[in-house]
């Protein structure tokens, strides 16, 4: 299959600045490609997958994807999506940062023997000066252009506006390609369909300096079915390092997606064939929670390894059994046996395990029945748990009627 037919059967396509020219490239050579990636945490999270998992797939259709991390753009960030600025990295966080992302992106990608490659534009903005840069790129942009880009239009219609450096952000991105082309011959941008006007001005930059075509592509935001934004959820953020989201909550995450949704993740987030995800398709009513857990169990895989999904897997099933079984590997709180002997407030015990972010949460979800111990609903916000309570020194929590949670005493 087509590079581009691969990634539109999957759902990893949005917009093309010239489909029938891309198409015709991806067939007659090995296409390099990037995606900019801010370097603004520790950890990627699970918003980030659909970008990467277009690399991903493009790289197994044999091009060349370039991860660049924007060392030296995030020194500006992107005002694209934000109500407003975000607060500035120093160089050595954003190091940091970028060698732990790249621990992540060798789950998805090969970096070897020139199948991909993890570039920086620190290395070349960094040595930028201002007025050459002005005269040399600036002048190829018009001011009255770049404010009809949402990013930037929805920015100075709020009461905070639009910083002039943020502003620079888009000769920025747009300098990227360019850099990009000359040195590494990339000849595609993919990005968020939120950066449509971003990668546009860098195939534009392009062709004004070097008389070259080259070719944008974005990539649909992908929501769960309500507007859910993916990686979003009650307790936070999901992210794939798992000292920030255990591999158990990660595995939940996933069996818990919405029955419209699951072969769209499917296709969107695993590599799957599509052929085995069509029998899943097949599934109707109960029976597709079978192909919840090939999506919980394959995404658990791919970023903690298939160890770690049999684990959460193995968690998962006792959790929601009667039999019961080996709940080690949930979400677990400790509690010393001094407070337990004293007793502590149900109130307490939730914030302890962090299955609340505050007491009023905890209030609102004992008041309204939606919390357990050991199966048992609590409805008494006064409830006081003792040493009774546990059975081997362990307790499971039970939030709503999916969230587990496992207080031990230490």
């Amino acid at each position: 299959m087509n590079a581009l037919d691969i990634l539109k059967e999957r759902g990893l396509f949005g917009q093309c600045s010239d489909e029938p020219g891309l198409k015709k490239l991806f067939a007659s050579e090995k296409v390099v490609f990037y995606i900019g990636f801010d370097v603004t945490a520790e950890s990627l999270h699970i918003g980030h997958l659909v970008p990467i998992m277009a690399m991903a797939n493009l790289q197994r259709a044999g091009h060349i994807p370039i991860v660049l991390l924007g060392g030296g753009t995030t020194l500006i960030g992107d005002p694209s999506g934000k109500s407003k600025e975000r607060p500035l990295l120093s160089l050595e966080e954003i190091r940091k940062n970028g060698e732990k992302l790249l621990v992540q992106f060798k789950k998805f990608l090969s970096f070897e023997r020139g199948k991909g490659m993890l570039l920086n534009n620190a290395d070349w903005l960094s040595s930028v000066k201002y007025v050459d840069f002005l005269r040399d790129i600036g002048k190829h942009f018009r001011v009255n252009e770049m404010i009809k880009h949402e990013g930037y239009r929805l920015r100075l219609e709020r009461k905070g506006g639009l910083s002039f450096l943020e502003f620079n952000y888009q000769l920025l991105q747009a300098y990227d390609f360019l850099t990009l082309l000359q040195k590494n011959n990339c000849q595609l941008q993919l990005g968020g369909d939120d950066q449509w006007g971003n990668i546009l001005a860098g195939v534009s930059l392009v062709k004004k300096i070097k008389g070259k075509k080259v070719f944008a592509v974005t990539l649909p935001l992908v929501e769960a079915v309500g507007g859910r934004k993916m990686g979003k959820t009650e307790a936070g953020t999901i992210w794939l390092d798992s000292k920030r989201t255990l591999p158990y909550t990660f595995y939940q995450y996933w069996i818990n997606t919405d029955d419209r949704d699951v072969i769209r993740f499917l296709k969107l987030f695993t590599f799957l064939g599509i052929a085995e995800i069509k029998e899943l398709a097949k599934l109707k009513g109960r029976e597709l929670k079978k192909a919840k857990q090939v999506l919980a169990f394959e995404m658990t895989k791919i970023i903690h390894g298939e160890k770690e999904a049999e684990k959460a897997e193995t968690a998962s099933k006792a959790a929601f059994t009667k039999e019961g079984g080996d709940f080690s590997e949930l979400p677990t709180a400790f509690v010393s046996g001094k407070e337990i002997s004293a007793g502590i407030s149900i109130l307490d015990l939730l914030m302890k395990a962090k299955a609340v972010s505050s007491r009023n949460e905890a209030f609102r979800l004992v008041s309204q029945g939606g919390i357990y111990v050991d199966k048992k609903r609590v409805a008494n916000q006064n409830f006081v748990i003792k040493m009774d309570s546990f059975k081997n020194g362990a307790l499971l929590l039970r939030k709503g009627k999916k969230q587990y949670y496992r207080v031990v005493i230490k």
